[in-house]
């Protein structure tokens, strides 16, 4: 019986820690799903289209890896593509808090579906989107976080939006 596996996410934008458990994740998987989510509560600094795109390009080369939209709830998605289990990745303690909350959650809802976390490579526990996104508006080199067709993309976005712009809030990096 061949086992599929969800790998839901934002990806605003996709990161080496990402990249790092999709790979993993379709070494344990017969087939591994990233879904891109299209509307989460938080804003965007590219679009679904764009974040589908990079997200594709990134994972190029992998025959058991899908790259794939959706909206509404992760559970729901998983039942209208039939599959029984939610792959998501652990960098810091707190991620597990926010994950085993979120599995709770998803239990309550579908009960039928599971949640396995993998727990991040070393070398990626400080990134987050977030984090990409602040250096990236604030000029910094990302090279050795995101694929270089990310890196582009950050750039061509942060040249469009200006010097004043307002996407990405400013925390402890300009400090």
């Amino acid at each position: 019986m061949a086992i599929t596996a969800v790998f839901p996410g934002t990806f605003d934008p996709i990161h080496f820690g990402h990249i790092d458990i999709a790979h993993r994740g379709a070494l344990i998987f017969d087939k591994l799903i990233v879904a891109v989510y299209d509307r989460p509560l938080k804003s965007l600094l590219f679009s679904p289209e764009e974040r589908l795109a990079l997200t594709r390009n990134a994972l190029n080369g992998h025959s058991n890896i899908e790259v794939v939209g959706y909206s509404g709830l992760t559970v729901d998605f998983c039942r209208k593509v039939n599959v029984k289990v939610v792959l998501r990745g652990l960098r810091v303690f707190s991620d597990f808090e926010h994950e085993f909350r979120m599995a709770l959650a998803n239990n309550r809802l579908a009960p039928e579906v599971d949640v396995v976390a993998l727990v991040t490579r070393e070398q990626h526990t400080f990134l987050s989107s977030t984090t990409v996104r602040e250096i990236a508006a604030l000029g910094g080199d990302v090279s050795s976080m995101v694929p270089p067709i990310v890196e582009a993309a950050l750039q061509r976005r942060f040249k469009e939006l200006g010097e004043g712009q307002t996407v990405v809030p400013m925390t402890a990096l300009r400090d």
